[in-house]
């Protein structure tokens, strides 16, 4: 069930009703609606993987419950690692099980041997990434003492198992989320408005903007022998609009749904194309998988402490993982370590906690240093995405050295001009709404209303004109 068809538009108002006026006595009982909702939107996908689903949660709330009680260090270390072990090693079945075999295999023919694998036929289990992540983070924070197991499981599996967050983040952490599944929520109307107004902007982003630059960035990566180097760079550059429209989209979606029944997320995305550095390119893109990885990975293995070698060893391990998490292939890790290289400058420099702020706050535009700086960042991003969309890290090089030739200079293949002018809108408005928590959060609160209802009408309608058949989100298949 994705958030942009026609079934999610039946099955939300339905939840919706019954959540806050039909069953709606107690949080508990609300809590057992939107955890048969979520096991339900899940079973959608394919009802097999609801029992690994389960699995998974039991696991986690089980040894939660274990690491809390045990009074030796040993016996909470061992069920640390089981949970841990078991984690891991269900999502390496599922998701590099073949990866693994393949390369071993390519491994031995290059040695001069002749291996006979046969890989499995393995479904990825949709969103195993994200609740993992849910589930080792609560593990990891009973085990170092920063919260108490709960001892309520419907509690908990919602906390896993929450719909809107479920299939593509943001990846929750227990600290943030448990509390509000724990305590009684009343209806807020302006929440709720608030959280449709994010639902809105997200569909844009995915519908008008993703899907539509999807559609000719796959033409031209798919048949790039056929393009001039200057349709290739266009080609790039729409990617990296489709994937910022396609997974922000779905962030803003799911930010918003939660909000229809009284809960904050944790923030995704917060205007990463208008960052002036690498380093601030990421604290603004994926915040919750990035600062997943910070807590648990970086900062144990020493963070920004010790020697400048250790440094370095940190962040390639931060950036190489990052991107062996988001696939099994060669071309995410190729991508991780390119960023690495990327932000090494601000390692060097120990420049990485500037720019905190965002860009010209308080300001209409910013200064040609700024300027600049963003647009070199956003290069270098989209350089990297190249990487991340192609097939292989050959093809990815095949790409980039046909971008380089000396048909960059030829005029590219001509864009619809409505896409074009559709991007340079969508990239206005989330300039001018850059100091917001999304784009149009506070855009024409202060207009009349017909003005401000003309705003959301033409976004609307937008949506509905500019939609093509049901697109999956990109960040599915992670």
């Amino acid at each position: 069930m994705l958030f942009n068809s026609f079934s999610f538009a039946l099955f939300l108002p339905i939840v919706f009703i019954l959540y806050w006026f039909i069953i709606n006595k107690t949080h508990k009982v609300q809590n057992v609606l939107l955890l048969a909702a979520s096991y339900f939107f899940y079973g959608c996908w394919d009802w097999r993987f609801l029992f690994l689903l389960i699995f998974s949660t039991f696991l986690d709330f089980f040894t939660g419950l274990k690491i809390y009680h045990s009074t030796s260090p040993l016996n909470r270390k061992i069920w640390l690692i089981i949970s841990v072990t078991v984690n891991l090693g269900f999502l390496v079945f599922f998701k590099y099980f073949n990866f693994f075999a393949s390369s071993f295999a390519e491994l031995l023919q290059s040695c001069g041997f002749k291996p006979d694998f046969a890989t499995l036929t393995i479904i990825l289990p949709v969103g195993i990434s994200f609740y993992t992540f849910h589930g080792l983070s609560y593990v990891f924070d009973i085990y170092n003492k920063k919260i108490e197991p709960t001892t309520r499981w419907i509690d908990y599996s919602l906390f896993v198992s929450f719909f809107p967050l479920l299939i593509a983040g943001p990846i929750e952490r227990a600290t943030h989320l448990l509390p509000q599944v724990e305590v009684a929520r009343k209806f807020n109307y302006n929440k709720a408005v608030d959280g449709l107004r994010q639902i809105l902007w997200g569909l844009f982003n995915k519908i008008v903007i993703a899907d539509n630059c999807a559609e000719y960035a796959n033409n031209i990566f798919n048949n790039s022998a056929n393009y001039s180097g200057s349709t290739l760079l266009v080609g790039a550059i729409l990617f990296a609009f489709q994937i910022y429209g396609d997974f922000s989209g779905y962030s803003n979606i799911a930010l918003g749904v939660a909000r229809l029944f009284g809960f904050e997320l944790l923030r995704n995305f917060a205007f990463p194309y208008f960052s002036r550095s690498i380093s601030e390119f990421w604290r603004r893109w994926h915040i919750s998988l990035s600062s997943w990885f910070k807590d648990y990975l970086y900062i144990p293995l020493g963070g920004s402490k010790g020697t400048t070698l250790n440094k370095i060893r940190n962040t390639f391990a931060i950036f190489l993982v990052s991107g062996f998490w988001h696939g099994a292939n060669w071309t995410f890790i190729f991508w991780g370590g390119l960023n690495a290289l990327f932000i090494m400058p601000s390692v060097f420099k120990k420049s990485s906690k500037t720019n905190l702020e965002i860009v010209a706050k308080g300001k209409l535009l910013p200064s040609a240093k700024d300027a600049m700086n963003i647009l070199l960042t956003f290069l270098l991003t989209v350089f990297a995405w190249i990487f991340f969309r192609a097939e292989s890290v050959t093809y990815a090089f095949h790409y980039i050295a046909h971008i380089f030739s000396v048909t960059i200079f030829q005029k590219p293949e001509q864009l619809p001009i409505w896409l074009v002018i559709f991007i340079g809108i969508f990239m206005l408005i989330e300039w001018l709404g850059r100091e917001q928590q999304y784009a149009i959060a506070a855009t024409g609160l202060k207009w009349k209303r017909p003005f401000r209802w003309l705003f959301y009408f033409c976004i609307a309608f937008s949506i509905f004109y500019y939609a093509g058949s049901e697109q999956q989100f990109i960040y599915f298949q992670f």
